[in-house]
């Protein structure tokens, strides 16, 4: 299984683009696939996600917000 890892983020977020750095050699080294959201083109991501970004969302469920530890999303995708 190919997992989707989507980072829900804003153009103007300084911490969403240190998550993106953070994460995606961990989502590469799995094999995983990494999808950049800009809430701020959605109407219903910013709905939900508002200013709580940077958001992890692992396979459609929300993983971690604002801060990720590497360790427990290498082990979420493997």
């Amino acid at each position: 299984m190919v997992h989707v890892v989507e980072l829900m983020v804003r153009e103007s977020c300084g911490s969403c683009s240190r998550v993106s750095k953070q994460i995606a050699p961990i989502v590469a080294a799995v094999g995983a696939d990494l999808v950049h959201r800009d809430v701020d083109s959605d109407l219903e991501l910013f709905a939900e996600y508002g200013d709580r970004v940077p958001v992890v969302v692992v396979d459609g469920e929300e993983f971690a917000c604002w801060e990720v530890d590497n360790a427990e999303l290498a082990k979420a995708l493997l």
